[in-house]
C-alpha cells in the first residue's frame, strides 16, 4: 500500500470516527450544547483537526443525517431488486426501515427526530433521504399496479406508511421503560395493520383540506 493510499484511508477512517462521535453527542447533549471542542475531547483530537473535515456544527449535522439516509437508501434499493411479490417487497422494506433505525439509534435520532436536522424541501430533493423515500413510493406504486392494494394517491399512502413505521421505531428508541410486547411480534402486527387497511377499496374521499373548518385545522 502506497503512502497516498494510507493517507486517504486514514482520512476516511478519522472522518467516520468524527461522525460516529457526533451522532452520540448530539443525542446525549443536544444540538445546542454540543461544541467542536467537546467533540474533539471525545475522540481525543484537537478542534483544529475536526475543522479540516467540517467547517461548522451545522455542516457536521447535515453530514450525519446524509450518511444515515444513504445507508438506509442503499439497503432499501437492494431490497427492491430481490425476487418476490410487490406486496412482499413493500412489507420487507417497512421491516428493514424499522430494523435499521433500531440498529443505529443515535443516527436515527439525529436524522429523523432532531429539530435542527436542517431537513427542508430544498435540501430534501436530490438527497439520500429522497432516495430512501423514493423506494417506498415505488413499492406503493408497484403494489397498486399489481392490484395488491387500493390507493387513489400514491404519495399520500407512502407518507402514511412511513409515518406508521417511524412511529414504532421512535417509540422503541425513546420509550425504553415501556412494557412493550415481544418486539418482533409488535413490528409484524404493525406492518400487518398498515398494509391490511390498503387491501380494501378506498372509502368515501375526505373533503379537501382547504374546505375544512378552520377551528379543526390543527396543522396550520
Amino acid at each position: 500500500m502506497g503512502t497516498s493510499e494510507r493517507r486517504n484511508r486514514h482520512r476516511a477512517s478519522l472522518r467516520q470516527e468524527i461522525l460516529n462521535a457526533a451522532s452520540q453527542l448530539f443525542v446525549e447533549e443536544g444540538y445546542h450544547r454540543l461544541t467542536m471542542r467537546r467533540l474533539a475531547e471525545r475522540i481525543e483530537y484537537s478542534p483544529t483537526t475536526i475543522y479540516l473535515y467540517f467547517k461548522n456544527k451545522n455542516e457536521l449535522l447535515r453530514a450525519v443525517c446524509e450518511e444515515t439516509f444513504s445507508q438506509l437508501a442503499s439497503k432499501l434499493e437492494r431490497l427492491q431488486k430481490t425476487a418476490g411479490t410487490p406486496l412482499g417487497r413493500l412489507r420487507d422494506g417497512l421491516r428493514t426501515y424499522i430494523e435499521f433505525g433500531l440498529a443505529h439509534p443515535n443516527q436515527y435520532l439525529v436524522a429523523f427526530m432532531s429539530p435542527n436536522s436542517g431537513m427542508d424541501v430544498g435540501s430534501f430533493e436530490g438527497s439520500a433521504g429522497s432516495r430512501a423515500f423514493d423506494t417506498l413510493r415505488q413499492s406503493v406504486r408497484a403494489c397498486s399496479e399489481n392490484g395488491d392494494i387500493h390507493t387513489a394517491d400514491v404519495e399520500m399512502t407512502a407518507q402514511a406508511l412511513w409515518a406508521g413505521v417511524h412511529g414504532v421505531t421512535s417509540l422503541f428508541i425513546t420509550m425504553k421503560g415501556f412494557p412493550f410486547v415481544v418486539r418482533a411480534g409488535l413490528v409484524d402486527h404493525t406492518i400487518d395493520t398498515l398494509t391490511a387497511g390498503l387491501k380494501t377499496p378506498a372509502a368515501t374521499p375526505r373533503p379537501p383540506t382547504q374546505a375544512r373548518s378552520k377551528k379543526w385545522d390543527f396543522f396550520d
